[in-house]
């Protein structure tokens, strides 16, 4: 039986700072497979193609699976490959990854019962209606009579069941990944873990906010200097898959240490020193 293990509120930065050295690590092999992944969404969104963004969206569990497993890869001292991000497949886990939407599919249909019944569809037609009318005309006056104190509190009870939802997925998708457990107890065991290390998760939130805030500024600043020699449409195109370059093996690298630290495995020594790359030669 699994070990839930209690760590104190100082691990969740330690998750973080663990997800930035994982990359500088290997940042050419990691950062390439963060670039894939968001050079299929760029592509998705700009497709206009709504099939295109679902089929990805449903991938998301599978993809973010494989960045894991390249994560693990390169912390043991192996070498990423943008094969890995598919490793799901490759070891038959598809099916236990893909039950990771479950929770944020339940979590969307409460949403959306509680929009209804705390606003009511005539209030949110009427919302609708203020929307598009302050697209053309910025009138502050247009929102008067909306209600604003239920709009707050649907707000606040939709960020609570985002992250109860997010804590039957925050270390499932490791334990799926590396270990034999079904979806099911993978996501019920991330659920008691999250649980009983709330202190970190927050201090892990709270950084990882003020990181994304902070690459965002420098790659805006990146963007914009790229914008005077290339234009304004392909810099922020090229900025977008640089963000996703960093954010989304920094966020595998962090995951990968949370599941460590409260249930997983214990790290072992890397099995032969790989270049800055990560690449195998």
């Amino acid at each position: 039986m699994t070990e839930l293990r209690k760590v104190p509120a100082s691990a969740g930065a330690e998750w973080l700072l663990g997800g930035f050295a994982l990359l500088r690590k290997a940042p050419l092999a990691l950062g390439l497979l963060g670039l894939i992944w968001g050079g299929l969404s760029a592509l998705a969104s700009t497709s206009g193609q709504l099939w295109a963004s679902f089929v990805l969206a449903l991938f998301g569990p599978i993809l973010f699976g494989g960045l894991l497993y390249a994560a693990r890869e390169v912390d043991q001292g192996r070498a990423a490959r943008p094969a890995h991000l598919v490793q799901g497949l490759q070891d038959r886990k598809a099916p236990r990854l893909l039950a990771m939407l479950l929770p944020q599919l339940a979590a969307l249909l409460v949403v959306l019962v509680l929009l209804f019944a705390m606003i009511g569809g005539e209030q949110l037609q009427q919302l609708l209606l203020v929307m598009e009318q302050m697209q053309t005309n910025p009138d502050p006056q247009l929102a008067e009579g909306l209600p604003a104190g239920r709009m707050f509190l649907w707000l606040l009870l939709a960020l609570v069941v985002g992250v109860l939802a997010g804590f039957f997925t925050f270390v499932a998708i490791p334990e799926v990944m590396f270990t034999d457990r079904g979806a099911v107890a993978a996501m019920m065991l991330s659920f008691r873990a999250c649980l009983r290390n709330i202190p970190a998760l927050l201090v892990m939130i709270v950084l990882t906010v003020i990181a994304m805030i902070a690459i965002s500024i420098a790659v805006q600043l990146v963007v914009g200097l790229l914008g005077l020699a290339i234009g304004a449409q392909p810099a922020m195109f090229a900025g977008q898959l640089v963000l996703m370059a960093v954010v989304l093996p920094v966020m595998a690298g962090a995951v990968l240490h949370a599941w460590r630290q409260m249930l997983g495995d214990v790290p072992q020594a890397p099995a032969a020193p790989v270049s800055g790359s990560g690449f195998e030669a």
